[in-house]
């Protein structure tokens, strides 16, 4: 049977930076796969910010990534991904053309420009910062790097909302890991799958209770006028198993299931949900369509257990409570 632990630095090769403003609540997360990985991507929302995911293609001309990028700031924080290239360049990594090296990068955004001063958002200092940082072994989670704003929550107003955060998950069977980290920036509520517990979320007038959305909606009450992009839900799986491109999109496409086991609603037209596979190939050995079948469960289940982690690592800020600041739940 998989076995669960808390991060994704389990998998060799891989290393994870933050960036945290001090200034008001924003930041971006590296992952530094310098030797290059396959990568994918899949997706879901209908409100989403990206950079270089077309390259991910499976008939694209580039194979590797050297670096996927997760940040708050909305588009403008796209300008941080310059910061690890420009990392990533200093050190020789990237793509050889012609006389130079171009590091790719591919990026995702959340939205968390409505927590403090909206001009203050990652730039290309910031990532250049989280890929100092970048470290093996254990992730910091909940308020940190692209998590420091992340709420969830939202279906009924932002004062309902909560805070949400970064969480890791890594699973192992045999001699393969398949991990995740996911940055919890979502419209809907968090429910713990195996219990069907509502974990965070919007809260009720008081304040100090969940509400539970989808019921809420159920019953005839309608949601607050929503704005497109305020959400979003982005993240990555990685594994060392060897995948080709086709593998890497479609067990991208597989973990999107562990998102919407966690979140309801998911994959929303104001959310812009994404997740990015990689893989190291540290593990030889072609992987075939069963084995990828068994890679996506899990890749799903990872997902699904950070993104509990990660509501449940948060910590509060004004207005926005965290899961552990909320009375329990009758």
């Amino acid at each position: 049977m998989p076995h669960a632990t808390a991060s994704i630095g389990d998998i060799a090769g891989l290393k994870i930076g933050h960036f945290t403003d001090a200034r008001r609540p924003t930041g971006c997360t590296v992952l530094l796969c310098e030797a290059g990985a396959v990568a994918g991507v899949d997706v879901r929302g209908g409100a989403t910010g990206t950079r270089e995911t077309a390259l991910l293609a499976p008939g694209a001309l580039v194979d590797r990534i050297h670096a996927l990028l997760l940040t708050g700031g909305s588009a403008f924080g796209l300008d941080a991904a310059s910061g690890v290239m420009r990392w990533l360049e200093e050190r020789g990594h990237g793509v050889a053309v012609g006389p130079a090296r171009v590091p790719i990068v591919p990026a995702a955004v959340l939205f968390d420009l409505w927590l403090g001063d909206p001009s203050i958002r990652p730039d290309a200092a910031a990532g250049y910062a989280a890929c100092e940082a970048a470290r093996a072994g254990d992730v910091e989670e909940g308020n940190v790097g692209a998590g420091a704003g992340a709420t969830v929550g939202k279906l009924f107003g932002l004062p309902h909302a909560m805070k949400g955060g970064v969480g890791c998950a890594a699973l192992h069977l045999g001699a393969v890991t398949v991990a995740a980290l996911v940055v919890v920036n979502a419209l809907g509520d968090v429910f713990d799958p195996a219990t069907g517990a509502l974990v965070a979320g919007a809260r009720d007038d008081g304040g100090q209770r969940l509400r539970n959305s989808l019921a809420a909606l159920a019953r005839g009450e309608g949601p607050a006028a929503l704005l497109a992009g305020l959400n979003t839900t982005i993240g990555l799986v990685a594994t060392d198993a060897t995948l080709d491109k086709a593998q890497a999109n479609r067990l991208a496409a597989m973990a999107q299931a562990g998102l919407a086991r966690s979140i309801v609603p998911a994959h929303t037209q104001h959310d812009g949900d994404l997740l990015f596979a990689l893989a190291t190939g540290g593990v030889p050995g072609a992987v075939e369509h069963a084995q990828l079948s068994v890679l996506g469960a899990l890749a799903a289940e990872a997902v699904s257990q950070a993104v509990l982690r990660g509501v449940r690592a948060a910590t509060g800020l004004p207005g926005l409570p965290a899961t552990r600041d909320l009375s329990p739940t009758p």
